[in-house]
C-alpha cells in the first residue's frame, strides 16, 4: 500500500508530492487510478495533473487497456524535465554522479579525495568534480536542481555541518554544506552516505516501491539507512540507522564511540586486514601475504577459493547477519539490501549469510521472511543517493510536513 493523500485544506504542496510520488513509481497510471489509491477525490487529482503536465514533470505517454469503456490516458514522469548531481565524500575517494528526474544516471566520475585536505580544498576539489561530470554529460548547469553531498556520520543536519567524522579527527563542526555551496555555486543539501544510499535505493534501485526495508552500507565503514511507511526514518538528532555501532561482542575491542565490540570493530576492511595479519602471522596458509596487504586482495581471494580469506569472509558476513536480524525483530521490515564497496566481489556469500539467518532466527519467519536484496546501484549507491536526495526533498511527500500544517 502506498502514501495517501487528504481532501483537507492547506495540503496542496502534500497532495501534489503524493500524486506525482506514484506517478514516478509506476510504469504509467492514470488520474482514476491514482485517485483509488490515494483516496483524493477525481477532481483534486486532476488539477494536480494538470499543474505537473503544465511545468513539464509530468507527460501524458499513450492510453492503457480498456476494461470496457475509453481507454484511459497514462501518466508518466517526464526524465528530462530537470537533473540532480550527487557528490560522496570519503576520506578515500571522491565520487559525483549527474542524473535525471528518474535517478538515471547520466554521468559519472570518481577520484581519490587529496590527502590531509583541509575543508577548503575539500569544497574546491567537489568543485572542480562537478564541473567535469556536468560536462561530460553536457548538462547545463541551469538544468541542475541541486546538489546532494553525502559523508560518513555524524552530521548536524539543521546546522550543516559534519561533526568529527571517525577518520578526520582534526574535523570538529565543520560548515561543509555552506563551504561546498560556496564552491560549487549550486543548492547544497547535506546528509549522512548511508540514509543517502537508502533513498538512492527507494528512488531507483532495489527498494523502489518498498515501504519498509533497511540498508546496510559496507564500505569504510559500516552504516545504514531505514525507510518506513515510504518515509526516511532519521531519529531525533537526525542520525538513526547506524547499524554499524550495535554491539556483536560485549568482550570485544573499543569503538571510538565508546561501546565495546560494535559490528564496524568487526568487519570493516581494518578489522578483517588486521584480521588476516594475526592468522598469516600464525603459520596459516594462504595465496595473500601480509606485506602490503589491502582489505580488497583479501575479497578478491576470498572469491578465487583461498580458504584463510574466505574464513575471514564468512566470518565477517555473519556478524552482519547477526545486526540484520536484530533489525528486522525491531523494526519488522520487508527486505533488506546490502551494499557498499566493502562487499564487492563477495556480494553472493554476505547475501547467503544473511538469508539462512533471516529463515532461521526472527520472531516473525514463519509469518513470513524478509527479503534480500543486493544494491543494483553498487559501488556508486551514496553518490546517486546524494543525487536522489535532491529529487526526493523536491518531489517526494514526507508525512513531517503533512503533520506540521
Amino acid at each position: 500500500m502506498r502514501q495517501a493523500g487528504t481532501n483537507l485544506p492547506k495540503v496542496g504542496q502534500y497532495n501534489r508530492a503524493v500524486v506525482l510520488d506514484h506517478i514516478q513509481f509506476a510504469d504509467g497510471i492514470s488520474r482514476v487510478e491514482i485517485a483509488e489509491r490515494t483516496g483524493l477525490t477525481p477532481q483534486t487529482v486532476s488539477g494536480i495533473v494538470r499543474r505537473l503536465i503544465g511545468e513539464g514533470i509530468v507527460r501524458e505517454d499513450g492510453r492503457g487497456t480498456s476494461s470496457g469503456g475509453k481507454p484511459r490516458m497514462r501518466l508518466r514522469v517526464n526524465p528530462g524535465a530537470g537533473r540532480a548531481v550527487g557528490v560522496a565524500f570519503d576520506p578515500a575517494e571522491l565520487s559525483c554522479v549527474v542524473v535525471d528526474l528518474l535517478g538515471n544516471p547520466l554521468g559519472r566520475q570518481r577520484r581519490p579525495t587529496p590527502p590531509h585536505g583541509s575543508p577548503d580544498q575539500i569544497a574546491s576539489s567537489v568543485a572542480e568534480l562537478v564541473d567535469e561530470v556536468l560536462g561530460d554529460a553536457g548538462v547545463r548547469r541551469e538544468e541542475v536542481l541541486g546538489l546532494g553531498f553525502v559523508t560518513p556520520g555524524p552530521i548536524d543536519l539543521t546546522q550543516g555541518l559534519l561533526v568529527t567524522p571517525p577518520q578526520l579527527p582534526d574535523w570538529d563542526r565543520v560548515p561543509l554544506q555552506r563551504l561546498v555551496a560556496e564552491a560549487t555555486g549550486l543548492p547544497v543539501t547535506l546528509d549522512n552516505d548511508a540514509t543517502a544510499a537508502a533513498i538512492g535505493e527507494r528512488w531507483a534501485g532495489a527498494g523502489r516501491g518498498v515501504a519498509n526495508f533497511a540498508y546496510f552500507f559496507l564500505g569504510t565503514g559500516v552504516g545504514g539507512g531505514l525507510v518506513l511507511g515510504h518515509q526516511v526514518h532519521r531519529g531525533g538528532s537526525m542520525n538513526a540507522a547506524e547499524f554499524g555501532h550495535t554491539t556483536v561482542d560485549p568482550d570485544g575491542p573499543q569503538c571510538y564511540c565508546g561501546n565495546f565490540g560494535c559490528l564496524e570493530t568487526l568487519v570493516s576492511p581494518a578489522a578483517m586486514v588486521a584480521e588476516a595479519r594475526r592468522r598469516l602471522a600464525s603459520g596459516s596458509e594462504s595465496s595473500l601475504s601480509a606485506r602490503g596487504l589491502k582489505h580488497t586482495a583479501i575479497l578478491r581471494a576470498a572469491a578465487a577459493g583461498d580458504e584463510l580469506a574466505g574464513g575471514i569472509v564468512d566470518r565477517a558476513a555473519e556478524q552482519v547477519a547477526t545486526v540484520v536480524v536484530n533489525v528486522v525483530n525491531i523494526v519488522d521490515v520487508d527486505l533488506v539490501v546490502l551494499g557498499g564497496h566493502g562487499i564487492q566481489y563477495v556480494e553472493d556469500r554476505f547475501r547467503g549469510a544473511v538469508e539462512r539467518a533471516l529463515q532461521t532466527r526472527p520472531l516473525a519467519r514463519r509469518i513470513r521472511t524478509a527479503r534480500v536484496e543486493l544494491s543494483p546501484l553498487a559501488r556508486d549507491a551514496a553518490a546517486i543517493g546524494g543525487a536522489a536526495l535532491v529529487l526526493y526533498a523536491t518531489y517526494s511527500p514526507r508525512v513531517s510536513e503533512l503533520l506540521s500544517l
